[in-house]
């Protein structure tokens, strides 16, 4: 189509581990965005967005698929594709002028275009005055502002955004937000399309025409909801948080969705190379604790949950995912309910809680139960923590193993199923387990 400026077909991506096995982080990736288009992609850490960023924005290459910029295959990066980070990226012995006169520089540009263009798009971005400052003398807020001028000074027909509004207040990013849109919508932005990849469902749903659930292990598109409404949007409006709950829905339904309404969604069987998620126990339970008090009474809407426990959609969803696998809530349709033994958890004293919490550990997350078995094969019910980091950098890389059995360790030492010492590097089983 004569509209469509990226498109990606049957594209796949992977990275060796260190003990040299292919790790897939993308597969299938089927993708198109179009001019007059911004979309939004929603999904876990880890799940490849910020991969599949690089590879649309030429930076790294797909091993398999096709990739293309305007009709016309990409084999790297390309003029009119430009790309904001969430770490800002800017060299802070630069002035905000020098800054942002980088990429014009390095394509040959004149100093006196440089300098016109350069100081055109920092007014535009709100920051006229402050050319001749240093990066350390701006605010967070400010120095992304600095990104997005040396990303909009060139001009370009897509304009990438890696997580850009997420190293900022709250405050600040949503005026950040807020103000990019008013240039979208008044026609004042260069650019002809915008993909978004964030954590925060609310900015997705205020900002995108489209907004795509990814998956992971590997990372692909799972769903997508097409967003018809008019900007501005109005967080608080009953359209928006319609939507808002139907993006948790997608989020956190257990099996791809299919389209058909009402369709099953078939819980995944655990697996020992489950990606555990990042959820700190005392978290897990005053989150539980809230669900049971009022005004839930164990049962609640995703949406007012965050808004209730003031936890963002990074922080909740991993929590809500471990109650869930642990069978202490369930999550169906965007909804977080409590189970009975839920319940008699949030209920039971803190011994009571420990006992729980072990038992489900070895019936739900298979990684806990392997290695507890392991443990009491062994004459002195211990071993080192490699053979289980290798175990699981068959199916993810090192960073990714070492995050899993940390999230299992410390699950496990909560539940008293085996114990970890920090000095040695071994997993044991608790003194009264042993001999």
């Amino acid at each position: 189509m004569t509209d469509t400026l990226i498109e990606l077909k049957d594209v796949a991506k992977g990275f060796k581990s260190t003990d040299g096995s292919l790790r897939t982080v993308l597969e299938r990736v089927d993708f198109r965005l179009a001019k007059g288009e911004i979309v939004a992609l929603l999904g876990q850490s880890g799940s490849g967005k910020s991969t599949l960023l690089r590879i649309m924005a030429g930076l790294i290459p797909a091993d398999a698929g096709d990739v293309r910029y305007r009709g016309q295959p990409l084999f790297g990066p390309a003029q009119g594709i430009a790309m904001v980070f969430q770490s800002f990226a800017l060299f802070p012995w630069l002035t905000v002028q020098q800054n942002v006169e980088l990429g014009l520089e390095a394509a040959g540009v004149g100093e006196a275009e440089r300098a016109q263009r350069a100081e055109a798009a920092i007014e535009l971005i709100g920051l006229a005055g402050f050319e001749g400052a240093l990066p350390r003398e701006l605010s967070g807020g400010m120095r992304q502002r600095v990104g997005l001028a040396r990303a909009l000074v060139m001009q370009p027909a897509v304009l990438l955004m890696d997580e850009a509004f997420s190293a900022l207040d709250v405050l600040t990013g949503e005026r950040l937000r807020n103000e990019i849109l008013e240039l979208w919508d008044g026609g004042q932005m260069p650019t002809q399309a915008m993909l978004v990849v964030s954590h925060n469902i609310e900015e997705a749903v205020m900002m995108a025409d489209r907004v795509l659930i990814f998956a992971s292990n590997p990372g692909r598109v799972r769903a997508e909801l097409p967003i018809t409404l008019a900007r501005p949007r109005r967080a608080d409006s009953a359209e928006v948080r319609l939507l808002i709950d139907e993006v948790y829905r997608l989020m956190t339904s257990a099996a791809p969705i299919d389209g058909a309404p009402g369709a099953a969604e078939e819980p995944a069987k655990p697996h020992l190379s489950d990606r555990l998620p990042e959820a700190d126990v005392g978290r897990m339970e005053s989150l539980l604790e809230l669900l049971a008090g009022e005004p839930f009474k164990g049962r609640a809407d995703l949406p007012q949950l965050a808004e209730e426990s003031e936890l963002t959609d990074e922080d909740l969803l991993p929590l809500a995912d471990a109650l869930h696998r642990l069978g202490l809530a369930r999550l169906s349709g965007g909804d977080l309910f409590m189970t009975s033994l839920g319940h008699r958890y949030v209920e039971g004293s803190h011994e009571f809680r420990r006992e729980i919490f072990g038992q489900q550990l070895l019936a739900h997350v298979p990684l806990a139960a392997f290695i507890r078995h392991s443990l009491e094969q062994e004459a002195h019910g211990e071993l080192k923590e490699e053979p289980f980091l290798k175990l699981l950098m068959d199916s993810m890389d090192a960073a990714e193993a070492e995050r899993v059995l940390r999230v299992a360790i410390e699950w496990a030492r909560y539940g008293e199923v085996f114990e970890y010492d920090f000095h040695t590097g071994l997993i044991h089983l608790p003194e009264a387990d042993e001999g």
